[in-house]
């Protein structure tokens, strides 16, 4: 097994407890044109897909053009929802602060919003900038482009980087990068049997408590 040289992290739902507020705000605006039922279950297994990616997928499904503005007005919800109640996932920090290897962010949200979610936890000066988001490159998650970036920029390569992740969209990104994946299952949003998908997509473990975090890294270390 290569060294693992870095770790890599994704926000939503593994730093910051978002998910859940992101998707009511989401559910909220586009149950104006899809029945609640039928919106619920073509919403289900999305979590990790960027905005967009969920209107088109609902356009589609529904044969629906939203208003121009909708994306925009959606944006501006859910960042304002997030940024006035996100928490951060229990024991996160102390977690990161504990773990000595380098640390980047790479999530599909948008730079100042990672940047927000970090201050909210107290990992800004953790982080130390390492952040890296869809807007940087070509595809979003579950493209390995923004995975393949941190490493890049981080100067280690994609077998050495060791990744956090909560959702399929996320790890099948690492994965398809060729960095070996922690599934993180602890966060409100997650689902009854999230742990069985995640290894599917072959996550090398699963952890449901951040606090558990810093031994399961060190299990990595040493093998």
């Amino acid at each position: 097994m290569a060294t693992i040289d870095l770790l890599i992290s994704d926000c939503d739902g593994v730093i910051v407890d978002s998910e859940i507020i992101s998707h009511r705000v989401l559910f909220e605006a586009l149950s104006l044109y899809v029945p609640a039922e039928r919106l619920s279950e073509a919403l289900e297994g999305t979590f990790g897909l960027t905005v967009p990616s969920i209107i088109d997928l609902i356009e589609k499904r529904f044969d629906l053009t939203m208003p121009q503005t909708f994306d925009a007005d959606l944006r501006r919800q859910s960042e304002k929802a997030v940024a006035d109640e996100v928490q951060a996932i229990p024991g996160v920090r102390d977690a990161l602060q504990t773990i000595d290897l380098p640390l980047a962010v790479a999530s599909n949200s948008r730079l100042h919003n990672v940047e927000s979610s970090l201050r909210r936890a107290g990992l800004t000066e953790r982080v130390a900038g390492n952040i890296f988001c869809a807007e940087m490159v070509a595809s979003p998650k579950p493209a390995p482009d923004v995975y393949l970036l941190a490493a890049e920029r981080m100067g280690v390569a994609p077998g050495h980087c060791l990744v956090i992740e909560d959702s399929p969209t996320g790890v099948l990104a690492a994965r398809t990068a060729g960095m070996r994946v922690i599934g993180f299952t602890g966060a409100s949003h997650i689902p009854a049997g999230h742990d069985q998908a995640l290894r599917e997509l072959g996550v090398s473990a699963v952890i449901s408590d951040m606090r558990d975090l810093p031994a399961m890294v060190a299990r990595f270390l040493k093998s």
